[in-house]
């Protein structure tokens, strides 16, 4: 079956990246899947997406109604001891990104910022108002030590003939269960992560807008990936200045490269017939080599913290 041809991660030629079990660093990551990672400097965490309850592939394709799965959200907050929660920041409203981030918000004092729509989400699952922010474009909020700026930008076109998919706003609160549908993009943001060890820009969209960029500076780039193989060399090319060249990146690591419908942390590459992650690494390491000779290329582990900015220099 075309669903099961998918290649292994075990192929992937790039180094793992470097475990903040092994070097120092004022600020871990940890990766869970897709593009949602828990920023931790040991005082206070920030969480980018919170997609942990996994709907089926038979729930997305036949619309079925799907909840929030509060026993995988519970073991998620306490086996990774999320106990620190100030800020909970998705990319973007879709499911994949935005599923959980009122649940979450439930469970902590955790504001949640983005976009109108986000706002409808952490609504819908009764988060209070006074946790809610609704962000502007350029804007900075502090949290500890971490500064997050909102920089907006626009999803992949990776939809049908060059669509975003699920496009347009949450205009009321969206209450579970619902069909994945709902939870439509409503906005996309880059997100730049600053602390005073070092800086990171979250770019989970997959989207192109070069110019938003253009004065940004950060040390590591989270680079979304998803099914952008599937929009050509050039744009793949492009999204690498935009996102590396621009920003003067030392470190990039690949994010939503993995199947979101497999269960929260099963990590297996997508169907290669919908998105080839070899080629899309093949692609990443020759404009690497074109453009930033100097950067390095990771591999994220699912729940292992990354050292973020070691204070010794890893292995490229």
């Amino acid at each position: 079956m075309l669903w099961g041809n998918r290649g292994s991660l075990d192929d992937i030629d790039l180094a793992p990246a470097p475990s903040a079990r092994d070097i120092e660093s004022p600020v871990t990551l940890t990766w869970f899947g897709v593009t949602t990672m828990l920023f931790d400097d040991g005082e206070t965490q920030i969480l980018i997406d919170g997609f942990i309850s996994r709907p089926t592939l038979f729930q997305i394709l036949t619309g079925q109604p799907v909840d929030n799965d509060v026993a995988k959200i519970n073991f998620f907050l306490n086996e990774y001891r999320i106990r620190r929660l100030a800020a909970i920041i998705p990319v973007h409203s879709h499911f994949d990104h935005a599923m959980d981030v009122g649940a979450i918000g439930n469970r902590s004092s955790a504001s949640v910022l983005g976009s109108e729509s986000t706002a409808q989400i952490a609504r819908g699952a009764s988060v209070p108002e006074d946790q809610i922010v609704v962000v502007e474009d350029g804007a900075d909020y502090s949290f500890g030590q971490f500064t997050i700026t909102f920089i907006e930008s626009v999803h992949a076109p990776v939809g049908l003939r060059g669509s975003v998919p699920m496009p347009g706003t949450i205009d009321a609160p969206l209450s579970t269960p619902a069909p994945v549908k709902a939870w439509r993009e409503g906005g996309s943001y880059s997100i730049v992560v600053s602390h005073p060890g070092g800086t990171t820009l979250v770019q989970g969209s997959g989207g192109i807008l070069r110019s938003s960029l253009e004065d940004i500076r950060v040390d590591v780039v989270m680079l979304g990936v998803g099914m952008i193989e599937g929009l050509g060399r050039d744009y793949v090319d492009r999204y690498w200045q935009a996102t590396v060249t621009s920003t003067g990146a030392t470190t990039v690591i690949p994010i939503h490269f993995d199947d979101f419908t497999k269960p929260f942390g099963t990590i297996e590459l997508m169907p290669s017939f919908l998105d080839d992650f070899a080629d899309t690494v093949m692609l990443l390491k020759e404009f690497r080599t074109n453009w930033d000779m100097e950067t390095r290329l990771y591999l994220p582990v699912f729940g292992e913290p990354i050292a973020l900015y070691p204070v010794s220099e890893p292995e490229a």
